[in-house]
């Protein structure tokens, strides 16, 4: 299955048009958070993207809730909001956790603790793919200081269910960087979007 998936938008249109573009050579289009900035913006940065007829699976980041997300996806039919919950996709299974994971130091942003994430990720399934706003804990998560900024719960996920892919965001400073841990890949996404060849 051809994948083209990004994050971290950030209202930036014209990225989104270009990968409105892109997405006709796609059977996939994932779209892992950060879709608005600062909860401004969401609206209009999700009808720049609705014009992709491909399935699109998308997850809130920290800048806008599931709520906001799924009201503004709304009339867009290709487009599917995944919190804590799972689709399949011919075969493929795919997993997809929104939010900060952990809470940020912003009292405006959308987060989880570990503790509410892990009860999340409860039900990813084994060997699919992951759609994870925040990085997982040592992997492409670090800051322009060298701080590991991801999550242990979904670190401790990855572990446990062994995602063929994991895609992320929410770190800008690793946009564009690839980890793995065992068999899964893990990418820390940013928003020119980056292509991935699955087998379900």
């Amino acid at each position: 299955m051809r994948i083209l998936a990004f994050s971290d938008l950030h209202r930036d249109l014209d990225r989104a048009s270009a990968l409105v573009e892109a997405s006709a050579d796609a059977e996939l289009v994932i779209g892992a958070g950060d879709f608005a900035s600062v909860h401004e913006g969401l609206a209009e940065t999700i009808d720049a993207l609705a014009p992709i007829e491909a399935p699109t699976l998308l997850v809130p980041g920290n800048n806008e809730t599931a709520d906001a997300l799924r009201e503004a996806t709304a009339g867009w039919e290709a487009a599917t909001v995944l919190h804590g919950e799972g689709t399949e996709l011919d075969g493929l299974e795919v997993f997809g956790l929104g939010a900060g994971v952990p809470v940020t130091p912003w009292d405006w942003s959308f987060d989880l603790t570990e503790e509410e994430a892990a009860e999340l990720l409860a039900g990813c399934p084994h060997a699919g793919v992951l759609v994870s706003h925040s990085p997982a804990r040592g992997h492409v998560d670090e800051s322009s200081a060298g701080d590991h900024l991801g999550s242990v719960a979904v670190l401790e996920a990855i572990e446990r269910t062994q995602p063929q892919l994991v895609v992320c965001g929410h770190i800008h400073e690793s946009w564009g960087r690839e980890s793995s841990l065992g068999p899964t890949r893990i990418a820390n996404l940013g928003p020119d979007g980056t292509w991935f060849d699955l087998q379900p």
